[in-house]
């Protein structure tokens, strides 16, 4: 199959990785081509060309950029008027399930979207799910989103807490994995921070844009949602005020240790 493959950063990476092991003829295109280029090496092909202007019916446009409901919408809309088909299907799993091809993949757009794009999106994802029309795939991950706020502020008070207790924090954490505070950000992320590896699995400064998408859905719905609130202001100081928006959502322990 040809497939068109926009945005090659880190999670864009693993992605196109399953796609050419899978056999698939893939174009790529990043706004910085040496980005690309480890892709190319591969066997992906460079393209230059839009999306919508060479877009034809038969095809499906698979948006997979965590943004507002409101642009999956718009997107949705055109694609309807200019008789082509397209979905919404932001991911979750970071750099680890892009490159063992074990995302969770939430979906919106038209059943007839879904199903011509689902066998590509089995190949990349372990689970895959259709919540309704354009905008509800983005509607999850802020749901996702907002879970994950919880989890990364909690592993981080986690941490601060048993190290002044001068406890291992390595035993701490195989002891916690097993028991009702496990958790896969606890899992992915703890191991990283004790090695000092801020490395991005998920930017930071991509978080908090994730975040104020989150509220400010939510502030449409009229639902208060402080727990996150308190979890974007935490982002804001990590981001803009400590400027490490470019660290891995693990560097908010950051904010208590140097």
């Amino acid at each position: 199959m040809k497939i068109g493959f926009v945005g090659t950063g880190v999670m864009g990476t693993g992605i196109v990785n399953n796609f050419l092991k899978a056999g698939h003829d893939v174009t790529v295109y990043s706004r910085t081509k040496s980005k690309a280029q480890p892709l190319i090496d591969n066997g992906a092909s460079w393209g230059e060309n839009g999306i919508f202007s060479t877009a034809t019916p038969d095809q499906v446009l698979i948006e997979m950029t965590t943004s507002t409901p409101s642009l999956a919408i718009k997107l949705g809309h055109y694609a309807d008027e200019h008789n082509l088909k397209i979905i919404d299907a932001p991911v979750s799993g970071g750099d680890v399930g892009a490159k063992n091809a074990t995302l969770t993949i939430m979906v919106g757009g038209t059943d007839a979207g879904f199903q011509q794009a689902l066998p590509v999106l089995n190949q990349i994802g372990q689970q895959v799910k259709r919540f309704g029309d354009y905008g509800s795939g983005q509607h999850t991950k802020m749901a996702n989103q907002i879970m994950i706020a919880g989890t990364m502020t909690g592993l981080t008070e986690m941490l601060v807490y048993a190290k002044a207790a001068k406890l291992d924090l390595s035993e701490v954490l195989d002891t916690l994995s097993s028991g009702a505070a496990d958790n896969w950000s606890m899992d992915n992320y703890v191991p990283r921070i004790l090695k000092q590896d801020y490395t991005p699995g998920f930017f930071a400064k991509h978080f908090l844009k994730d975040l104020r998408i989150a509220l400010d859905e939510a502030d449409k719905m009229d639902i208060p949602l402080p727990a996150t609130e308190k979890a974007k202001e935490l982002y804001e100081q990590l981001v803009d005020e400590e400027k490490l928006g470019n660290d891995g959502t693990q560097a908010l322990v950051k904010l208590w240790w140097s």
